[in-house]
């Protein structure tokens, strides 16, 4: 974008950020309040804004199809990849194929030529699928190998893929249970710092459960921790996992899908994370 007048200075986006010269075109430090609320700074600093909005959702819609697996056409890809937003979020996700084996990391999509990816030998290969699939990690089967290979490559995933923090299913799991107790016990000084750390990490509280919506092989299933019902200044402590479907009946474990177990024991690890660890060392 290039410069625009804005009373005896000129201003434009650079990387993000209004830069200001002046009448010697000299770059300033900053913009001079004297032309704050001109109408073009007014109006570059929406743009800055909006843009700053657009990168958020559009990372945010490819996680989403990401950890739902959600095959995604071709032609929507191809569509949205010059934008430069669209092309951050998706450059160097794995695709695999519809057998589940992995074509490639991500680097290009073309509605003429298809997509252009990295295979597992490091040549680059063009394919045109009909659907772009982006799988959740923990559906990987060589999930460790390709995180070296990654790092082999400088791979720089903005959408958590390869190093999401995963979690299988023990072969040793009562598939009968109805919750897991690996996270619980969490203790928190206040109730409110509880609800806060859910509200930090992206989920939402509901009916005193952090509460996480997972759509695997077409079917909803929600996992749950408990809170608490209130923002209390008194003590409290995370609950149990627990797994439920859309009418809110609890599943046994042995229902629950891969991404789903993975999704559920990384939200309740990430909320026993954030527990009270001073009051822990005491007691030791």
């Amino acid at each position: 974008m290039g410069w625009v007048s804005a009373g005896d200075y000129e201003v434009a986006l650079d990387d993000g950020k209004v830069v200001c010269r002046n009448a010697a075109g000299r770059l300033l430090k900053s913009v001079p309040p004297k032309i704050a609320d001109d109408p073009a700074v007014v109006g570059l600093r929406q743009l800055v804004e909006w843009l700053e909005r657009h990168e958020r959702q559009c990372l945010t819609d490819v996680e989403r199809w990401m950890v739902r697996s959600l095959p995604v056409p071709f032609a929507v890809v191809a569509r949205v990849w010059p934008d430069p937003a669209w092309q951050a979020a998706l450059r160097d996700l794995v695709v695999t194929g519809a057998d589940g084996e992995v074509a490639g990391f991500l680097r290009d999509a073309d509605p003429e030529r298809g997509l252009g990816l990295v295979d597992l030998d490091g040549d680059t290969v063009r394919i045109t699928p009909d659907l772009v699939r982006l799988p959740h990690p923990v559906l990987l089967d060589d999930l460790e190998d390709l995180r070296e290979f990654a790092v082999e490559l400088g791979v720089e995933q903005r959408a958590q893929q390869l190093f999401r923090e995963v979690w299988h299913r023990p072969a040793t799991l009562d598939a009968e249970g109805t919750s897991v107790e690996e996270y619980a016990g969490g203790a928190f000084k206040e109730q409110r710092f509880l609800h806060g750390r859910v509200t930090q990490l992206g989920y939402r509280v509901r009916g005193g459960n952090a509460v996480h919506a997972v759509l695997e092989d077409g079917r909803t299933v929600e996992a749950r921790v408990w809170v608490g019902d209130y923002e209390s200044y008194e003590e409290s402590e995370t609950g149990p996992l627990t797994f439920t479907d859309p009418a809110g009946r609890v599943l046994r474990l042995g229902q629950v899908g891969p991404v789903a177990w993975s999704e559920g024991m990384r939200m309740a690890a990430a909320l026993y994370a954030g527990r009270d660890i001073e009051d822990e060392e005491r007691a030791a």
